[in-house]
């Protein structure tokens, strides 16, 4: 790994020299008999590897069934046809590996970290493949589940940044999938039986609905072993169904009432999806705009010039079809009307205008200096290739990271935003009092 970092390795201040040397790990694939995708990097420096199998089965495939996928995944490492949960969690630990999983709106995941010596990796592996394939889904378990979901209900009642969070993506996204918490609401999760976990599991953990990275000590003969055991251990089944595009927002404004001193509020509307062609000038003009921190414009206009805020920002989340865009902020109620005044201020000015030479120089610097420590270890780069797998994007797309990056110039960063930041079609969430004076 050594190695390989000192490879990626750059002078800031020669960006233009530079960025031509700057390439991705050598990445292989293929598909296996099953169906499966697959996607390999060998990193032999440490004696480990990780592989992670991701499936188009996250919250967007919930249906009427909120809660179901995050659930689902969840149990999986609950114990499997032969092992309960202690039995399970017992011989995991004899290995010395780590197996996670997790649920988001696109996807679903199993991520394996063993030592690559057959007397751990062997061991580590056969238990993955019962966790994904053969899951117990114990009553006692899903109880368990269930029950602290509930309790995470009613502690997100009282946190400002879970109710701004669900109220966003409901009014950007409305009836589409993306619009439903991935972790359901009371009343749905409550309603969920064993049954319905293991048809979500039947229908979505299946081969061709699968793709798996691969990354770290071991040849190619060995991935594929690993691939093709891991994909036959699964139903071929079927590809889920690409979900529907996501349509326009026409532009609202709603506050929540909620007893705080700070406000808080969110502006945004549906951004990109992965492999957009917009990708890179929206990527490096959101880096200028908000992305970079404490030199991003948004933060100088709205904290350091005025002191409005203690931090802006602004962010995408690029996912099967388009993700938000969002700006935001959080605010003294007494101040929330001109903060969100400078929000909208700056960001009309950003789409008309583009950014400033210099802002979006160190916009292009950063993204690329920074693009070493992406990919610094094998965990980084499994999710990279998982990600690349996933959403189809191409082979090559770490190698062309930075010359990707460093071809964006203002022209491409203000037509992009133009197209794709339509002002009057920002939805604006706050949460908070709704004055000042109320509190006294």
């Amino acid at each position: 790994m050594i190695a390989r970092i000192n490879r990626f390795l750059f002078v800031l201040g020669s960006l233009v020299l530079s960025v031509d040397s700057i390439a991705g790990p050598s990445i292989e694939s293929w598909t296996t008999d099953a169906g499966a995708r697959v996607l390999y990097v060998q990193a032999p420096e440490i004696p480990m590897f990780d592989v992670r199998v991701t499936f188009a089965a996250g919250s967007a495939r919930d249906g009427e069934q909120k809660g179901v996928a995050n659930i689902t995944s969840a149990l999986l490492t609950q114990g499997t046809d032969e092992l309960d949960a202690n039995a399970f969690s017992d011989q995991l630990g004899a290995t010395g590996a780590k197996l996670s999983t997790g649920a988001r709106r696109d996807m679903a995941y199993l991520g394996l970290r063993t030592m690559a010596q057959e007397e751990y990796s062997v061991p580590a592996l056969a238990l993955m493949e019962a966790a994904m394939a053969r899951p117990r889904f114990a009553v006692d378990a899903i109880d368990r589940l269930k029950a602290r979901a509930m309790i995470a209900f009613r502690h997100k009642q009282q946190s400002p940044g879970a109710i701004i969070d669900e109220a966003f993506y409901a009014d950007v996204y409305g009836e589409h999938p993306y619009g439903s918490p991935p972790d359901g609401n009371e009343e749905s999760v409550a309603a969920l039986k064993r049954d319905d976990f293991s048809a979500f599991h039947q229908r979505h953990y299946v081969a061709r609905n699968m793709v798996i990275a691969i990354v770290g000590a071991l040849d190619k003969d060995r991935a594929q072993s690993i691939a093709t055991r891991l994909s036959a251990a699964l139903p071929q089944g079927e590809a889920a169904p690409a979900l529907p595009e996501v349509l326009p927002t026409t532009g609202a404004s709603r506050h929540i009432e909620f007893s705080s001193i700070q406000s808080h509020v969110r502006v945004g509307l549906p951004g990109m999806r992965r492999g957009d062609a917009d990708y890179f000038p929206l990527l490096v003009g959101n880096h200028a705009l908000g992305g970079n921190s404490l030199v991003s414009l948004l933060f100088k206009e709205i904290r350091s010039k005025r002191g409005l805020s203690y931090s802006a920002s602004s962010h995408f989340t690029p996912m099967a079809q388009a993700g938000p865009f969002v700006a935001t902020l959080q605010t003294d109620r007494s101040q929330q009307d001109e903060a969100v005044r400078v929000l909208n201020e700056t960001l009309a000015d950003f789409v008309n205008n583009g950014p400033p030479d210099d802002a979006l120089k160190a916009a292009k610097q950063n993204l690329v200096g920074g693009f070493p420590l992406r990919i610094d270890s094998n965990q980084k780069i499994t999710e990279y290739l998982a990600m690349i797998g996933f959403y189809k994007l191409p082979l090559d797309y770490l190698d062309t990271f930075t010359t990707s990056v460093a071809a964006v110039t203002s022209e491409s960063v203000r037509d992009a935003f133009k197209r794709r930041l339509v002002l009057d079609q920002l939805v604006t969430v706050i949460v908070g009092r709704a004055k000042a004076s109320d509190d006294s």
